[in-house]
């Protein structure tokens, strides 16, 4: 705990605000409440949800978001406990109000200490209409008793009257298979719930189910969902890589194509600007996640026993099951494997990378000592420059913070947007972006061409003239950002 009021007390010095991850839909199985409510006759019992076997079987159908069956049998106790991840993650049971309680207190507690708002674990499964049965379906059996239930959206204004709203704080919500329509009842001001959310859907544009099982990326299909999230709700939470993805300069971008040993693929550079751009011109709070100011990379696995990730070992098993060959197995969970943003942060190029001077329980990436802070840092055309020169740009830009959101076009490829402020605001600039998602040079055709005149003011590749003068190529996963004085 020392060490805890040491950051709190360090960052305030700094004007730095620490948001904290508030994890309540479940907790450990090591958790003292848990250990105390495997005996029936405990007060703690009805902190979770335990049920009797129906024959020999679990309570009901219901499966996990990693897959497998959602009940556990306990010996000691001659019942089942709900789990809705690992076994090893007992679901708390919000009917019972003492564990209602027990969460304000522990929000109090973090918000005394001095932490500025909670990044909200899949916040919206915390509370189970009922026990029946789940319809048979491809994704979570039983999701219609759990996701996004009336008794969890009085739960969250609960937490913000008694609580929260006696604060100076925020959250944001995790929010599992959210659609806008809920989206919008969480984050609405009026109904006092979450502040704003993560949704999913824009990092799975290429994926079949979830973020497993790969298909084509095409730009088009990335704009088309950010568009239906950029206009639907009032303020969004812009992120593109968090702890259960794949590095985004892996996934949408060229760091894995040609990567070779120790370095990575040869347009690593030029995509992780681009996507650098790509986000932090959008409306709303850009969230950047640890190593994805520098451009770390997915991580260089060589098989599956060098994963820690059970949703990984869990999917292996199931394709197993299914007959996909292995070699087709290990390329769809190596690409897409939680722990590829799990591996150590990498600092400079000592040992284990200056993350840590005991061994690490994930290796450390073998790129290492080519992407690390400490080689960027002074150097004015790294990655992290650029999010230095991005964040500086966007810090004291009304349109870039607030503007609307203008899709234009998009391709397998190109992506085309504008950011402006509302009809009859004073400021009358207007911002194109232009992405190329490709290792190829694109020539916008005369339709998109007419939208991308005016200063270029950030070139991912540094250059400055207009595309007129270099024959109307988007170079190479080139991002350009023009500004305009009126919406052309």
């Amino acid at each position: 705990m020392a060490d805890m009021e040491k950051l709190f007390a360090e960052a305030a010095k700094r004007g730095i605000k620490i948001i904290m991850d508030l994890v309540i839909n479940h907790t450990s199985d090591e958790h003292e409440w848990f250990q105390k409510s495997r005996d029936p006759a405990s007060p703690y019992r009805d902190y979770y949800i335990w049920r009797p076997g129906k024959n020999g079987r679990p309570p009901n159908n219901w499966t996990t978001f990693f897959m497998g069956k959602a009940w556990e049998y306990d010996e000691k106790s001659g019942e089942y406990y709900l789990h809705l991840f690992d076994k090893k993650q007992p679901d708390l049971n919000y009917k019972n109000p003492k564990v209602i309680e027990e969460v304000k207190n522990i929000l109090r507690f973090w918000l005394d200490k001095g932490a500025a708002g909670f990044r909200c674990d899949v916040i919206n499964i915390i509370y189970k209409t009922s026990l029946d049965d789940g319809k048979k379906n491809m994704t979570v059996r039983g999701i219609e008793h759990f996701k996004s239930q009336e008794g969890n959206h009085a739960i969250l204004r609960e937490l913000r009257r008694d609580v929260l709203d006696k604060y100076d704080c925020f959250t944001v919500g995790e929010t599992v298979m959210v659609d806008l329509d809920e989206a919008k009842l969480l984050c609405d001001e009026k109904r006092k719930e979450l502040n704003m959310l993560f949704y999913f859907d824009h990092l799975e544009v290429d994926r079949r189910v979830a973020q497993f099982i790969p298909k084509k990326f095409r730009a088009r299909k990335l704009l088309n969902v950010m568009t239906k999230w950029q206009r639907g709700l009032d303020w969004n939470a812009v992120y593109l890589e968090n702890h259960d993805q794949a590095r985004i300069v892996s996934h949408f971008g060229a760091a894995e194509k040609d990567r070779a040993a120790g370095k990575p693929g040869k347009y690593w550079k030029e995509s992780a600007k681009m996507l650098a751009l790509f986000q932090l011109t959008l409306r709303g709070t850009p969230f950047i996640y640890q190593g994805q100011e520098i451009g770390m990379t997915n991580f260089d696995f060589k098989n599956i026993n060098e994963l820690d990730d059970v949703v990984s070992r869990n999917l292996d098993k199931l394709m197993k099951k299914m007959c996909i060959p292995s070699f087709l197995r290990w390329k769809w969970i190596k690409a897409s494997s939680r722990d590829n943003a799990r591996t150590p942060m990498q600092w400079d190029d000592s040992e284990h990378a200056g993350f840590s001077r005991a061994k690490p329980w994930l290796g450390v990436n073998s790129n290492y000592k080519y992407i690390n802070y400490a080689s960027q840092k002074k150097d004015t055309s790294s990655i992290l420059s650029f999010y230095k020169e991005l964040i500086a740009l966007r810090k004291n830009n009304e349109c870039l913070v607030y503007g609307d959101f203008i899709p234009l076009y998009g391709d397998n490829r190109l992506m085309v947007y504008q950011r402006k402020m509302p009809d009859g605001a004073d400021n009358r600039e207007t911002y194109t972006v232009a992405l190329n998602f490709s290792s190829r040079a694109v020539r916008p055709n005369k339709k998109v061409s007419r939208f991308l005149t005016g200063d270029i003011i950030v070139s991912t590749t540094g250059l400055s003239e207009g595309l007129s003068e270099r024959k109307g190529q988007l170079l190479p996963w080139e991002g350009i950002l023009i500004r305009s004085l009126e919406l052309i």
